[in-house]
């Protein structure tokens, strides 16, 4: 793998994955994109990897796209952009992400961000899409989960602004989940991923799966897919495992079976 995506693990069932383009920080261009997506396919085989860390550097986590790379496109050259399959790849991965952000999350970096499962944020950390200063708009999902993470006046606001929200508005806007001070965030985000990895793998899937759905069913049939999801684990060696523990007080020790 290149060294502008810097891949570690998996150690105890996590794989941290870091963006490296420090000169042009972290802005997410076609290989880049392109080398989190194979490293993502390469962690969905792999039954070591439980669990994914995305961090990047204390200044930044991404400052957006690469918009050399951007303005080099014409309108069929947009149409035609690989890095769609790059996206699409990055919000199909099953197993959870923890985004660890410090520093500027914004444009493609805070679609990014907002991919993950959980985020936690630095102190310093910053989100917005400031795309409407190009005079264009978010085109990785920036309308559409923006509004989904923190309402529709906050995300048209930013939107449309083009202004960043801080960590700490970010916190109470729901977009993250913890604030921390900024070195200790890489390490908070990979605390919580060894926790999840420590769980059962397929009931870590099917409650990710469940709690995404719920923004796109009604209340009805989220309810249906979770008690479907619940009862295919009843099916399971590791809910027998977890059974088993609780009763004789020891841990339990899930295998994804």
């Amino acid at each position: 793998m290149p060294n502008n995506l810097l891949v570690e693990g998996p150690e105890e069932g996590v794989l941290v994955l870091t963006l490296n383009r420090p000169d042009a920080l972290n802005a997410l261009n076609t290989e880049m994109l392109g080398n989190l997506s194979t490293a993502l396919d390469n962690a969905e085989a792999d039954p070591k990897v439980r669990s994914v860390v995305i961090a990047g550097s204390r200044k930044a986590f991404a400052a957006g796209a690469d918009i050399n790379e951007m303005a080099a496109r014409n309108l069929v050259g947009i149409f035609e952009d690989p890095r769609i399959a790059h996206w699409e790849r990055i919000g199909r991965f099953t197993k959870p992400i923890i985004a660890a952000v410090n520093g500027f999350a914004l444009g493609g970096g805070c679609e990014l961000a907002m991919h993950a499962d959980i985020l936690i944020a630095g102190e310093n950390a910053r989100f917005g899409q400031p795309e409407i200063n190009l005079g264009i708009m978010p085109g990785a999902g920036g309308t559409q989960r923006l509004v989904r993470k923190v309402g529709e006046s906050l995300a048209m606001q930013m939107a449309l602004t083009g202004e960043s929200i801080d960590a700490k508005r970010a916190l109470q806007a729901g977009l993250v989940s913890e604030v921390c001070q900024p070195e200790l965030t890489v390490e908070k985000a990979i605390g919580i991923a060894r926790t999840v990895a420590r769980k059962a793998p397929i009931a870590v899937r099917l409650t990710k799966e469940s709690v995404r759905k719920a923004n796109d069913m009604n209340l009805a049939e989220g309810l249906r897919f979770e008690r479907h999801a619940f009862t295919v684990l009843a099916g399971t060696a590791d809910r027998q495992e977890g059974l088993d523990a609780f009763r004789e007080k020891r841990k339990p020790q899930f295998k994804g079976q």
